[in-house]
């Protein structure tokens, strides 16, 4: 049976999935609100990748290699996917280890809100540029951030910003950056030459972007309430957590690792296991408390230590302090906190990998070049 020769997509016919697309994510935008990645996205991707596999069986391409295409486009991320469990993890051991817990605890007192957004902004760009790694940073000393900033009554909006752009910023700018190394690489220049020239564009953005986060800081932050509102805060985790100094270890080694060229992987679940036997060894009553199993048997007993540790790592953990503002700023969802992102991605890998092996893809970015 002789196989009948794919067909070019015509433009218009190439666009109709990404119209649909873009359509459909604005009516889940509307009708969902804050809830749209709670499925709504992750379906339209489906859908659309469908609507994709359908006009390449019009112009004759294979339904196995659409399929490998969607495959190899999910490998790809696949990555990045088991960062992001590790990085769910790993905020949760840390949370019952009272390492996070410590650092919003001290950083309290260090830093103000009208000052917090320039200065978290500039921590992150020097851990990123000092381990060069942006998903590192982002999950250990952004974490951190994210909570001191809370606390400090700061839109999680703005504190995720500047997390980012600092942790980005020393990303693009290390010279131990993977990516910073490989694109001088494959254009074919030096290092030093790449990173002199992207300073002409990095270089005045982050200055924007501190001005910036400073004139919000001091215009917006600053009240007499929100500093008593953080002494009672202080008082609520220090009356439920052992803190202590000596918790900075882990966080600190981590970093040690990433600077030394340990990949983000190694690193994150060493992180991960470290925070879960400090959690053993500082936090014996809320191991306790919270290491509780199914099983009522004695020996059971001997296991929470385990169970805490894994509830920790896997699933939401709340933790009482008296206090609603710090219990949710201490609660934690593990792995299961990231099923939604994750889901999110392999529905648009599906999608971009349909897109590419039908040859819809190829056409757009041919006639945009």
């Amino acid at each position: 049976m002789e196989i009948e020769k794919e067909k070019t997509p015509s433009l218009l016919l190439a666009f109709i999935p990404i119209i649909l697309l873009i359509v459909l994510l604005g009516l889940n935008v509307w009708l969902f609100g804050d809830n749209t990645l709670s499925g709504s996205n992750q379906l339209t991707l489906l859908f659309s990748a469908a609507i994709a596999a359908l006009l390449g069986y019009f112009i004759n391409v294979p339904w196995k290699k659409m399929l490998d295409g969607a495959i190899a486009s999910i490998s790809s991320a696949m990555g990045a996917l088991i960062i992001l469990l590790l990085i769910g993890s790993l905020a949760g051991t840390w949370m019952l280890s009272g390492i996070v817990p410590a650092m919003i605890y001290y950083g309290l007192d260090i830093l103000s809100p009208s000052i917090f957004l320039f200065a978290c902004c500039i921590v992150c760009a020097i851990v990123s540029l000092a381990t060069g790694s942006s998903w590192s940073t982002i999950a250990t000393i952004g974490i951190a951030m994210l909570g001191i900033g809370t606390a400090l009554g700061i839109s999680e909006g703005l504190i995720g910003g500047a997390i980012i752009s600092g942790a980005y910023f020393g990303d693009k700018m290390s010279p131990l950056s993977d990516t910073t190394n490989l694109a001088p690489a494959m254009a074919g220049t030096d290092l030093i030459s790449h990173i002199k020239y992207m300073m002409w564009t990095t270089v005045p953005s982050i200055i924007i972007t501190l001005i910036a986060f400073l004139i919000i800081g001091l215009v917006s932050f600053g009240s007499d309430t929100v500093i008593e509102d953080v002494g009672i805060m202080q008082d609520a985790i220090q009356g439920r957590y052992n803190i202590s100094p000596w918790l900075f270890l882990v966080p600190a080694v981590v970093i040690f690792m990433i600077i030394k060229k340990v990949p983000a992987i190694p690193s994150l679940l060493f992180g991960t296991l470290a925070g879960g036997v400090f959690a053993v060894f500082f936090q014996p009553d809320l191991i306790n408390e919270i290491g509780v199993s199914s099983a009522s048997s004695e020996i059971a007993n001997l296991f929470r230590p385990y169970v805490a540790v894994m509830n920790a790592m896997t699933i939401n953990v709340d933790v009482d302090t008296g206090n609603l503002a710090v219990n949710k700023l201490v609660s934690t969802s593990g792995m299961s906190g990231m099923l939604n992102t994750i889901w999110l991605i392999i529905c648009a890998m599906s999608f971009g990998g349909v897109m590419e092996a039908t040859g819809l893809l190829k056409k757009i970015t041919e006639s945009l070049m």
